[in-house]
């Protein structure tokens, strides 16, 4: 797979009937092995083991409902009260660029599930935002929050 810019985990791999497949600690089975998915588990393990989001409040591949259609959030995170959704992250395969169609996306998704924050990654690149709702504005952040720093 192509190098990306976040930290290295102990990948788990398998093939299975001709296809790589990569182990999903979330859930609990292996997933093909995409580049996309590449991005999702590194990010995932960089949020888990370094940021200390805890695993028990992310779903990976959740299901969201878009103006009558069933769509599915990249990766969910959920706060510690009553399971609210705290931040929504889409990944994107390293060769694909973050443009405004991919935070058109993104925020179809939040118009849904209304998250405080959006981190996009491919990777390579990370933009994270915070919403502020009470004000109709979002922040740009400087790099993806400790996830004791979220408000």
């Amino acid at each position: 797979m192509i190098p990306i810019n976040l930290p290295p985990y102990p990948i788990k791999t398998t093939t299975k009937d001709g296809r790589r497949m990569i182990f999903d600690f979330l859930r609990r089975r292996y997933v093909a092995l995409t580049p996309e998915e590449w991005v999702r588990q590194h990010f995932v393990h960089y949020l888990t083991d370094h940021l200390g989001y805890p695993a028990a409040l992310m779903g990976n591949e959740v299901t969201v409902n878009v103006g009558g259609v069933a769509r599915r959030c990249d990766t969910v995170i959920y706060n510690k009260q009553g399971g609210t959704p705290r931040v929504i992250v889409e990944y994107k395969a390293p060769e694909i660029k973050i443009t405004q169609q991919v935070f058109t996306q993104i925020n179809a998704y939040n118009s849904v599930l209304r998250a405080g924050y959006l981190f996009v990654s491919n990777g390579l690149t990370h933009i994270c935002c915070k919403i502020d709702y009470e004000n109709g504005t979002y922040k740009f952040l400087p790099e993806v929050p400790p996830y004791e720093t979220l408000k």
